[in-house]
């Protein structure tokens, strides 16, 4: 299979986190993602990487070598938001994201769950090298979100977007596939896995045998 190749029919049990599972958008699922979309809007809650092209991405569909996921719990398999790749490109093995969580399924961390989903995904599954991903500056929630993942700031574009009289400026981050990989370790010894929590069997008290004289 050539790098950046995918199979959107079949399934994937690998697209699993300790909140979130990522699957492929179904046609009922569309009227809901753009109804988180219109409260997003209507909250003007800031949307993570690449997000007016992650909205656009409900309404026309994936493109080229661009892959659309639905978010949805693990736990009681609810739809909370989408997330897609933005710029997929396979001769380079760069790719960037943008994604987008339901205000009434905020703070629950399911972006950050479903983000470390999608980059094990990228990198591990279809063998991309580098993420990058572009926030605003005054967005500090979204800074905060990829620096803990392990982004780090490679530059600062200036936005020709003027708000209320200031111009906004644009961070790009970056993260590699060896930079993901060696925080990996860490991260699943501190999730378990998967979302499985174990815990350990009570009742049953096992003492070491009494020590034989002879």
């Amino acid at each position: 299979m050539r790098l950046g190749a995918v199979s959107r029919s079949d399934p994937e049990p690998g697209r699993i986190g300790r909140k979130v599972r990522l699957r492929e958008v179904g046609l009922r699922d569309r009227k809901v993602l753009m109804g988180f979309d219109r409260d997003m809007a209507r909250e003007a809650t800031p949307l993570i990487g690449g997000g007016h092209r992650h909205w656009a991405s409900h309404r026309s569909g994936s493109a080229g070598d661009d892959i659309h996921f639905g978010i949805e719990t693990v736990r009681g398999r609810m739809l909370v938001g989408s997330v897609c790749t933005i710029g997929a490109d396979p001769a380079t093995g760069l790719f960037g994201y943008g994604i987008g969580i339901a205000p009434r399924h905020q703070r629950c961390g399911y972006a950050t769950d479903a983000i470390t989903v999608l980059l094990a995904h990228m990198f591990e599954q279809r063998g991309f090298r580098k993420c990058e991903v572009t926030v605003y500056g005054g967005n500090l929630a979204s800074l905060s979100l990829h620096s803990g993942l392990g982004f780090r700031e490679e530059g600062r574009l200036r936005d020709t977007e003027v708000v209320l009289g200031e111009i906004k400026y644009l961070v790009r981050m970056g993260i590699t596939a060896e930079e993901f990989a060696a925080r990996r370790p860490d991260d699943q010894a501190a999730s378990g896995r998967h979302g499985q929590h174990r815990r350990p069997r009570r009742g049953k008290h096992w003492r070491a045998p009494a020590a034989i004289s002879g």
